[in-house]
C-alpha cells in the first residue's frame, strides 16, 4: 500500500471528490463534442472513402475496436501512475487519431482511415474511464451517483456534438479538405484542450490518492493481470451480472446506433439535409443515454443495481422493436427508439459498472474496470462490424433484431445471479 504523505494528514477528502467530480465532468462534457461529432461523422466517411455501405460498418467498428483495444493499456497507466496521466494520455492519442482521419479524407485512403479512427477511439476509452475515476474517492453507497454524475456531464457535449457535423463539414471545404474531413479536425482541437485540462486541473489525483488513504494497492499490475481480475470479477454472481450487462448494453447500442446514419442516408435528399436530420437524430439518443443518467444512480444505489439491470434489458428490447421498423425518412420513430436505446444503456452500463466495482477488491479494481472495458468494446466492435452487412442483405430491421437478441444471454445470467443471491441469503 501507498505511504500516506504528511501532506495528506487532515485532508477534507469530501471536498476533493467534489473537486474531482467537478474536473471530470466538464472534461467529458467538452470531450463529448469531439466523441460525437466523430460518431456521427466517422460512418459517412468511411462510406464515401470506400463507396459501399458495408464500409460504413468498418468505420464505426474501428472506432469501437480502438476504445476496446486501448482501455487496457490506458487502466494500466492509470494503476501505475494515476488517473490524470492516463486519462491525459489517452485523449493525446485521441489528438494524433482525429489528425490521421482528417489526412486520410484528404487522400482518400481507406486504410488510414481506418487506423486513424482506432485511435480517435482512445477519446471514447478515456470517457468511459473517467466514470470509474470519479468513484475511486466515492463512499461505496454513493458510487453509482458518482459514477452517474460524470455520465450525465457527457450530456452537454455530446448532445452539441452532432449538430457541429454541419458546420464542421463547411469548414472542411473552406481549408480545402473534404467536407467530412472538417469534422475530425474541430475534435482534434477539442480532445487536446481536455487534454492539458486533466493535466493541469485532476490533482491531488484520486486513484493515487485513495491508495494513500488505504483505499488500494500501489504499483504497477504485472502482465497478465486483466485475465485474473476479471477471473476474480466473473466469481462472484454480482460480478457476473455487472460485467455481462455492462458488454451487452454497449454492444446492442452500438450495434443498433452506428447503422442509423446509414439507413437514414436511404431516404435520398442532400448530403446537407441528411447531416442535419441525423444529427437531430443521433443527438436524442445521445440525451437519453446520458440525460437521466443521474437518477439511473440514484435508483441503483436505492433499488439495487440487479434492479436496474433489469429495467435497461426491457428498454434495450424496446429501443430495437421500435427503432427496426422505422422507415428511413420517419425520424421522429427513429428518434424514440433511439431515445430508448440510450436509456437502455444508461441503464446497463451505470449499473453493472457499480457492480463490478464492488464485486473485487480496490487492489484490483482499475485492472478489473480496464478489463471490463476492453470486453465491452469487443462486443461493441463485433456488433458494428457485422452491421453493415447485415444492413446490406436484410435491412435496418435485421440489424435491430440481430441487436436486440444479445439481451438473452444478460436474462440468463441476471436469472442465476438472483436464484445465487437467494440461495446465499
Amino acid at each position: 500500500m501507498a505511504p500516506l504523505q504528511q501532506s495528506d494528514a487532515g485532508i477534507d477528502v469530501a471536498r476533493v471528490q467534489r473537486r474531482t467530480l467537478g474536473v471530470l465532468s466538464g472534461g467529458v462534457a467538452l470531450a463529448g463534442l469531439g466523441v460525437t461529432v466523430g460518431i456521427t461523422a466517422g460512418g459517412l466517411l468511411a462510406r464515401d472513402v470506400a463507396g459501399t455501405d458495408s464500409a460504413s460498418g468498418l468505420g464505426q467498428t474501428a472506432g469501437v475496436l480502438g476504445a476496446a483495444a486501448l482501455a487496457v493499456p490506458l487502466a494500466r497507466i492509470s494503476a501505475t501512475v494515476g488517473r490524470r496521466t492516463g486519462l491525459a494520455v489517452g485523449y493525446a492519442i485521441s489528438v494524433v487519431g482525429a489528425v490521421l482521419t482528417v489526412l486520410a479524407a484528404a487522400a482518400s485512403s481507406l486504410p488510414l482511415l481506418l487506423g486513424g479512427l482506432f485511435l480517435f477511439g482512445a477519446a471514447t476509452a478515456c470517457g468511459l474511464q473517467s466514470r470509474y475515476a470519479a468513484a475511486d474517492l466515492a463512499a461505496p453507497e454513493r458510487r453509482a451517483r458518482a459514477l452517474s454524475l460524470v455520465v450525465w456531464a457527457t450530456t452537454i457535449g455530446s448532445v452539441i456534438g452532432p449538430n457541429l457535423a454541419r458546420p464542421g463539414a463547411r469548414l472542411g471545404e473552406a481549408l480545402g479538405l473534404p467536407a467530412l474531413g472538417g469534422v475530425f479536425a474541430l475534435s482534434a482541437v477539442v480532445f487536446a484542450v481536455v487534454a492539458v485540462g486533466f493535466l493541469v486541473l485532476l490533482r491531488p489525483d484520486p486513484l493515487l490518492l485513495a491508495r494513500r488513504l488505504g483505499g488500494g494497492g500501489a504499483g504497477a499490475p504485472p502482465r497478465r493481470a486483466t485475465g485474473a481480475a476479471l477471473r476474480a470479477v466473473w466469481a462472484t454472481p454480482a460480478g457476473r451480472l455487472g460485467l455481462t450487462s455492462v458488454v451487452v448494453a454497449h454492444s446492442v447500442m452500438v450495434g443498433v446506433m452506428v447503422m442509423t446514419p446509414v439507413h437514414m442516408g436511404h431516404a435520398g435528399g442532400t448530403e446537407d439535409a441528411v447531416l442535419r436530420l441525423v444529427g437531430l437524430v443521433i443527438s436524442v439518443h445521445v440525451a437519453g443515454m446520458y440525460l437521466f443518467s443521474p437518477l439511473v444512480g440514484v435508483l441503483a444505489d436505492k433499488a439495487g443495481a440487479p434492479a436496474v439491470v433489469a429495467l435497461g434489458s426491457g428498454l434495450l428490447l424496446a429501443a430495437a422493436a421500435v427503432a427496426g421498423t422505422a422507415a428511413p425518412a420517419d425520424s421522429v420513430q427513429l428518434g424514440v427508439g433511439l431515445v430508448l436505446l440510450g436509456l437502455g444503456w444508461s441503464c446497463g452500463l451505470i449499473a453493472g459498472s457499480a457492480l463490478v466495482t464492488t464485486s473485487v477488491g480496490a487492489e484490483l479494481r482499475p485492472t478489473a474496470q480496464g478489463g471490463t472495458d476492453l470486453l465491452m468494446g469487443l462486443g461493441a466492435a463485433l456488433a458494428g462490424v457485422v452491421g453493415g452487412p447485415l444492413l446490406a442483405w436484410g435491412g435496418f430491421g435485421l440489424v435491430s433484431a440481430v441487436s436486440a437478441a444479445l439481451v438473452l444471454p444478460l436474462a440468463w445470467v441476471w436469472a442465476t445471479s438472483r436464484v445465487s443471491a437467494r440461495g446465499s441469503s
